[in-house]
């Protein structure tokens, strides 16, 4: 079993920054991609930012680019989320997952086997 633990979450102003960890515990394998997704209420759970273990490639949505930083420490099993400029857009519930299937587009869902439980973000105008 493979757990995936987010931390870091809260209520910040907007222009503020916060910086999302997910740390990934149980059994070893070898992930091929990890990435952030989002999910507002009533809303669908959207992509937003994933990162490639072997040579740390990464993908953003077009809404957080240039605000966003996904970044991952292999040694520590921990991808982590630099978000900067929050806008009140931006609240949701963040999630981390984590995929050992080679090959699949990192900015879809569906290619994602490990998902951790989410932590909320919340931007005040």
């Amino acid at each position: 079993q493979v757990q995936l633990v987010e931390a870091g979450g809260g209520l910040v102003q907007a222009g503020g920054s916060l910086r999302l960890s997910c740390e990934r515990s149980g059994r070893t394998f070898s992930s091929y991609a990890m990435g952030w997704f989002r999910q507002a209420p009533g809303k669908e759970r959207d992509f937003v930012a994933a990162i490639r273990r072997s040579d740390r490639s990464t993908n953003y949505a077009d809404s957080v680019k240039g605000r966003f930083t996904i970044s991952r420490d292999n040694a520590k099993n921990t991808v982590y989320l630099q978000m900067n400029s929050l806008k009140p857009e931006d609240t949701a519930v963040y999630y981390c997952a984590a995929t050992s299937v080679y090959g699949i587009r990192i900015d879809d869902r569906r290619g994602y086997v490990y998902w951790g439980q989410g932590t909320q973000v919340t931007v005040s105008s």
